[in-house]
């Protein structure tokens, strides 16, 4: 069954379709609106896992899945643990760098950002040697090694945002302005732990990273949450963090080096990394406290094919307070990012328990702590309750569309799977199309849950809204999205406002995810990843 050409699965899809047609449930606003308002107000104090905002948002999510008839997805529970830790870095207001010649002082918040996976209740560095390591990449498929004949272990690398693909339009080199996951913060931490790095800071700098460095600043003496690895070896470095462009430029000058002369050399495969003479030193006081956050999760068993398994994801969590905007306000409630997507998988659970019942076992899984670095999409991953064997894709939502009807998608990781042919498939039918993501340079395809199921090898798909406009055009939705991130992204800013939002695009793209998942729950279609794509052996290694 599952060495079927694509070709033919997809038509039998589209012959199940044509079948089923009557019974499609037709989404409407009414079908959305309601739970995004719900989890976007201030009552759910920004769904902060480990707040009182946790508790009020899974104990509504159970009370949904229930009452649409929706079955407990963990044995007899709508629950999975996650067994995490949250840590509150408390950073030295100061940051010391010093050379041979001179010290400098280094303000912490406006020039720098750090925080710590320890938890012992004070981390210290003094006088650490710091080297500038480019991107910080080891990638053998390119030829590449930032960490080549050096030896960081102990000591702080300096390293550039994105990778050396971006800005030169090649799409052969590290896929040109697509960020790679070496281009990834989250890699970049990983490899200088993997290095023994005391330390990691990455240079901020707004178009290659894909946001501002208000971004980075929520970080800063906030709780940061963890999986709770107490009983690994893993090793954790002293600090991880960030530091402004100007900063790093001012290091630079102050080791004798010219920043645009080592951008350039960073670029090259023979780089080499170069030890700074330069020493900092800082400190970080650290308040730990281990606690249980939870996955939710509801199923509707399958007809004729239980075993086979479809998961729609969605996190239900945000920032819960912080620091306040120009208004004074401080809850973070999250509205697009991710109070929409959550809603949409309400959505989405009850058309399933309305239509007839599939004949795949089709799950709705909301996970926690995506904004902290997408820990319970991991964690399920590490923990599966249905095994990845028997897991035919995920279909991920993360923010819907708030700006009206759109003619097309952004498929976020174009070329990775057949996924997206039977996306293609579904908006062909309605007049519409799926486009690469506009702004492929901030790697959209890294800093979701759908990332997880991938490097588990399970196909995944996730589109964000699109930027044609039916009436106004592209230009017209760029500037809309544009100005999310620009006003709105990770700011208490982010709320449902009906004066700016327009759910009929939502209600589109939510149809389009159910048709999708619909069609497949029907089929015996197992989607593969294309040729070209770094999770197709992961998939092959288990799929026989």
């Amino acid at each position: 069954m599952r060495k079927t050409s694509f070709l033919i699965l997809a038509l039998g899809i589209l012959g199940a379709c044509s079948q089923s047609e009557e019974t499609s449930y037709k989404f409407q606003v009414s079908d959305i609106e309601p739970a995004l308002i719900k989890l976007a107000s201030d009552e759910f104090m920004g769904r902060m896992p480990f707040t009182e905002g946790e508790e009020i948002t899974v104990d509504y999510l159970e009370n949904e899945f229930k009452s649409m008839g929706l079955e407990p997805g963990n044995g007899d529970s709508y629950f999975q643990d996650v067994p995490m830790v949250s840590i509150l870095s408390l950073p030295s207001e100061e940051m010391t760098i010093s050379s041979a010649n001179e010290s400098i002082t280094l303000e912490g918040l406006k020039d720098y950002v750090l925080w710590t996976q320890r938890t012992d209740s004070l981390v210290s560095f003094e006088d650490v040697e710091m080297v500038f390591a480019g991107f910080g990449i080891v990638a053998p498929e390119y030829g590449w090694d930032d960490y080549k004949n050096i030896d960081v272990k102990d000591k702080i690398v300096v390293i550039l945002v994105n990778d050396p693909g971006f800005g030169t339009e090649d799409e052969a080199f590290f896929k040109g302005n697509t960020m790679t996951y070496y281009g990834r913060w989250t890699y970049k931490y990983e490899e200088a732990i993997r290095q023994g790095a005391l330390g990691c800071l990455i240079v901020h700098n707004t178009i290659p990273a894909g946001y501002g460095f208000n971004v980075v600043q929520g970080k800063w003496k906030n709780p940061l949450l963890y999986l709770d690895e107490r009983g690994s070896e893993k090793y954790t470095p002293a600090f991880e963090g960030w530091v402004t462009l100007p900063t790093a430029n001012k290091l630079f000058e102050m080791a004798g080096l010219n920043g645009n002369e080592l951008l350039a050399k960073s670029r090259k495969a023979d780089f080499q990394a170069v030890p700074m003479n330069l020493k900092a030193s800082s400190s970080i006081q650290v308040v730990a406290e281990y606690d249980v956050s939870k996955n939710v999760i509801g199923k509707v068993t399958g007809a004729s094919k239980p075993d086979e398994v479809i998961i729609y994801t969605a996190h239900w969590d945000h920032f819960g307070f912080g620091a306040p905007d120009e208004t004074g306000d401080s809850i973070y409630n999250g509205a697009l990012d991710n109070a929409s997507g959550t809603a949409a998988l309400l959505a989405l659970a009850k058309a399933f328990t309305t239509d007839p019942k599939p004949e795949r076992t089709v799950v709705f899984l909301a996970v926690t702590a995506e904004e902290q670095g997408l820990w319970g999409s991991a964690y399920y991953a590490q923990n599966p309750i249905y095994p990845k064997e028997n897991t035919v894709a995920n279909i991920n939502m993360d923010g819907i569309n708030p700006y009206g009807k759109m003619k097309d998608v952004s498929l976020i990781g174009i070329g990775q799977s057949e996924m997206e042919d039977l996306l293609n498939v579904e908006l062909e039918k309605v007049g519409r199309y799926s486009a690469p993501d506009p702004t492929p340079s901030a790697g959209y395809y890294f800093r979701s849950d759908h990332f997880n199921f991938a490097k588990i090898g399970v196909p995944a798909l996730y589109f964000s809204n699109g930027i044609d406009h039916f009436e106004k055009g592209k230009e017209f939705g760029k500037a809309l999205d544009d100005e999310y991130v620009q006003k709105y992204y990770h700011n208490p800013s982010d709320e449902y406002d009906t004066s700016r939002w327009n759910l009929e695009g939502a209600v589109d793209d939510v149809q389009i995810l159910y048709e999708v998942g619909r069609n497949l729950a029907n089929s015996d279609t197992w989607p593969k990843w294309k040729p070209n794509s770094e999770f197709r052996a992961i998939r092959e290694s288990y799929m026989k």
